[in-house]
């Protein structure tokens, strides 16, 4: 099986991999810096779903035959408040595609109202950490749970979940 990543991202790249070996030890990898056409920051659940089903998308359409993947992280407000949220899609070469959102948590105030201005999660976590690329590593959930959750493993689940609904779709038919 032939697998193309929807995203260099490291920390998409390893949850992937790690999911994908553990249900599929001989499957072959390959990475696309493909775009999720949505904004940089997506709003909500059906912005951020979308586009990890765009990336899954265009990432099998890289490669003929190829099973895209494509992750996409984002944020949703509930009851005033915000929240990251998490989307992961798998697209089979006939267009079937599976989608299974993750982990959600709430952001601290500071960090939402920066976001609501317009702003990208990644560049407001980079600055309020005084750090650089957190989205390439722990992620903003890695931050605000004291690396109880990483984004890696975070995707893992999102993943887990999409694998599991691909398995039991070959099982069942």
């Amino acid at each position: 099986m032939e697998f193309v990543i929807g995203s260099k991202n490291p920390a998409k790249v390893k949850a992937v991999k790690a999911i994908i070996v553990e249900h599929f030890p001989s499957s072959n990898f390959v990475t696309a810096d493909v775009p999720s056409e949505v904004s940089n920051q997506p709003m909500g659940d059906e912005e951020t779903r979308r586009g990890a089903v765009n990336r899954a998308k265009n990432a099998a359409a890289t490669k003929q035959w190829a099973i895209g993947i494509g992750l996409e992280g984002g944020v949703r407000t509930l009851e005033d408040e915000l929240y990251l949220c998490n989307w992961g899609a798998l697209v089979l070469p006939t267009g079937q595609t599976f989608t299974a959102g993750g982990a959600q948590i709430l952001l601290p105030r500071e960090i939402a109202s920066e976001i609501l201005a317009g702003k990208e999660l990644g560049e407001v976590v980079d600055a309020y950490f005084h750090a650089k690329g957190i989205s390439h590593s722990e992620g903003a959930v890695g931050m605000f749970t004291a690396n109880v959750l990483t984004r890696d493993t975070m995707f893992q689940h999102v993943m887990r979940l999409i694998i599991g609904q691909y398995k039991y779709g070959r099982a069942s038919h």
